[in-house]
């Protein structure tokens, strides 16, 4: 057993809405027995959690939802990155293996060790990574039954500079970069996003980061759940890497709140 809080909340929205924020990499925190299997000492830690957080999105996300006119639904992983990202495939599928940061993280963002070599990643996969897609992909059933569809909007943040983990960083870092997937992202909801956060200097599109989260048993199969990744550049709201939110944080959740209430209402 183990003292750690619990690894991921479902936040409930209004019973009509079919909107779902997913906050997924917001957290810093860890387990102690996760916390032991990390070679860094406190330090080298903290100052890679900086650089791998994507620091007060779950802000941003619970902003947006009180200013949204029909409150959208959020599941928020209460754990960081660094125990399990919910977010990459489990298995050879994962790009990101090539520099150690599949589903279990063995490198850091500066391809420094994290783990030990030979690290069996079973455990923290059937203990953090299963349960949360479990629950996710639940959450997302719900929203079908309930409503007839689901739109998940993933919130994250990068930083300007590039970090050397990243296999796409030569391209451009807009200051909002929108995140699509060619069976789940239809051209209304981009669209939505472009005009929610037109207010913040320019909005790209899968660059320097590509794709959405759609829980596996509906991914390109189901044309019912409609997903988009929301990317905010760092310098846009607060000091880099992983200090104190600025004034632009209150305006991004007021463009959030927008993109909810517009995505609640586009079929």
């Amino acid at each position: 057993m183990t003292d750690a809080p619990p690894s991921f909340q479902l936040l409930p929205g209004a019973p009509d809405s079919p909107v779902l924020l997913h906050v997924p990499h917001s957290s810093r925190e860890l387990p102690p027995d996760v916390r032991d299997g990390i070679v860094l000492d406190d330090e080298e830690l903290a100052r890679e959690l900086d650089h791998i957080t994507d620091s007060h999105t779950e802000r941003i996300a619970d902003l947006a939802a009180g200013a949204a006119a029909t409150t959208p639904w959020r599941f928020v992983n209460r754990l960081s990155r660094l125990v399990v990202d919910p977010e990459r495939f489990p298995d050879e599928r994962e790009e990101m293996i090539a520099v150690g940061m599949g589903a279990v993280y063995t490198r850091t963002t500066h391809r420094a060790e994290l783990r030990p070599a030979g690290l069996d990643a079973r455990p923290l996969l059937d203990r953090y990574f299963e349960p949360y897609a479990r629950a996710m992909t639940a959450a997302v059933a719900d929203r079908l039954t309930t409503v007839g569809r689901a739109v998940i909007i993933d919130v994250h943040s990068y930083p300007t500079e590039p970090l050397p983990y990243e296999l796409h960083g030569a391209g451009p870092r807009p200051p909002i970069c929108l995140g699509t997937d060619r069976h789940h992202t239809p051209p209304a909801l981009l669209a939505a996003a472009r005009a929610a956060f037109r207010g913040f200097g320019g909005v790209g599109t899968d660059s320097p980061f590509a794709g959405t989260y759609v829980p596996l048993e509906h991914y390109g199969r189901d044309t019912r759940v409609s997903a988009l990744m929301v990317e905010i550049r760092r310098d846009v709201y607060m000091k880099e890497p992983g200090g104190p939110a600025g004034p632009g944080l209150d305006a991004l959740a007021t463009a959030l709140a927008e993109l909810v209430d517009a995505a609640g209402n586009t079929d």
